[in-house]
């Protein structure tokens, strides 16, 4: 696929790997070329922020440096330094993927698409990342931003929320990837996306304005072409950190599978008519008392959204099926997922917070 003149193609390739050689932001995983630690940067930058990931990627790294650390390593641990981070079937099946590398592949990452791509966890963009950063090889590594990018650039209006036009993006990336310098080619796309070609665009900052037909014709505002999502299911739940009379509070460990699956939490439920005391009664079979209100609060997942009333109480009951009481060292210990520990932070401010 030809997309410029064979020239400018050359051109546009010098311009924006120049522009990326020269104006990269500091990040840790671009002072390395270990494999399995852009790896590992690849999976946590998934739907989170560069900055939001840095001190993650630097504990993660530091506890966890070799691929063996990780594979022998119990899940819970791996979830703890995940915790915050969000999305946790990422760390999961990132554990997964490597222990695979250890155990079928003899410590050493696949370096071709086809083998990469069997690993637990990889996909497409993954496998393209670390194949041209890590390897140097040249393969696509199409996400949001380079949809964005492109789009722009050669004028493809293609609705980008559906997934087959992916496949047309890695095919253009393909056409255009730089042969001798795959890594920062896909990494400048990248950059140029997360900083300039932004869903604002900077077009007057743009190392690549002079080949872009959106520029030119006006259209930069106009592109990506993506669809609206399906409105999320908004969830109204209470969540109640109970404590007993020896200090200890109430928690249980989510299912193996599912929704924040393994993460401790307090007890939680979907709202229903009554007040919190009649809830706590007919869900769990406790008598609470002391309730105090802690803090409200919205969480949003990729396909649904909490409504979030919390509170903390006293019971002298013992713990229903399926959950324990445990010290606050040991709650402060384990991994939880964000409202839980937004919830726990309110309680650590509470008069109710006894070690």
């Amino acid at each position: 696929m030809q997309l410029f003149e064979r020239k400018h193609e050359s051109e546009f390739r010098k311009a924006l790997i120049t522009w990326y050689l020269e104006e990269k932001r500091d990040l840790p995983w671009r002072r390395t070329s270990n494999p399995y630690h852009i790896w590992i940067s690849e999976v946590m930058l998934q739907q989170t922020r560069v900055e939001t990931v840095i001190p993650y990627y630097e504990r993660f790294i530091e506890k966890f440096p070799t691929l063996a650390d990780l594979a022998a390593a119990k899940e819970e641990e791996v979830l703890k330094l995940w915790e915050g981070l969000g999305y946790y079937s990422r760390a999961r099946n990132l554990q997964s993927g490597v222990k695979e590398v250890v155990e079928d592949y003899g410590s050493r990452i696949p370096e071709n698409r086809k083998e990469i791509s069997k690993l637990k966890g990889v996909g497409p963009y993954t496998a393209g990342a670390v194949l041209s950063i890590a390897f140097g090889i040249p393969e696509h590594a199409v996400d949001g931003n380079v949809m964005r990018v492109l789009s722009r650039i050669l004028l493809i209006d293609e609705d980008i929320a559906i997934p087959k036009t992916r496949k047309l993006f890695e095919e253009v990336v393909m056409a255009l990837i730089d042969k001798e310098d795959p890594s920062s080619f896909n990494q400048g796309l990248m950059e140029l996306g997360a900083t300039i070609c932004t869903p604002r665009p900077k077009c007057l900052l743009c190392p690549v304005r002079d080949f872009c037909a959106a520029f030119h014709e006006g259209r930069q505002d106009e592109l990506p072409v993506k669809s609206k999502k399906v409105k999320t299911k908004t969830v109204p739940v209470s969540s109640i950190a109970i404590r007993n009379i020896d200090g200890e509070w109430l928690l249980r460990q989510r299912p193996s599978k599912g929704l924040l699956a393994n993460m401790w939490e307090f007890p939680m439920v979907e709202n229903t008519s009554g007040s919190i005391e009649e809830i706590v009664k007919a869900e769990l079979d406790l008598d609470v008392r002391s309730i105090t209100p802690l803090t409200d609060f919205r969480h949003v997942f990729s396909h649904l959204t909490w409504e979030v009333r919390s509170y903390s109480a006293v019971t002298e009951d013992r713990p229903p099926e399926g959950f324990e009481f445990f010290s606050a060292e040991e709650v402060e210990a384990m991994p939880k997922a964000v409202p839980v520990i937004r919830i726990w932070d309110e309680v650590k401010k509470s008069k109710d917070y006894l070690k």
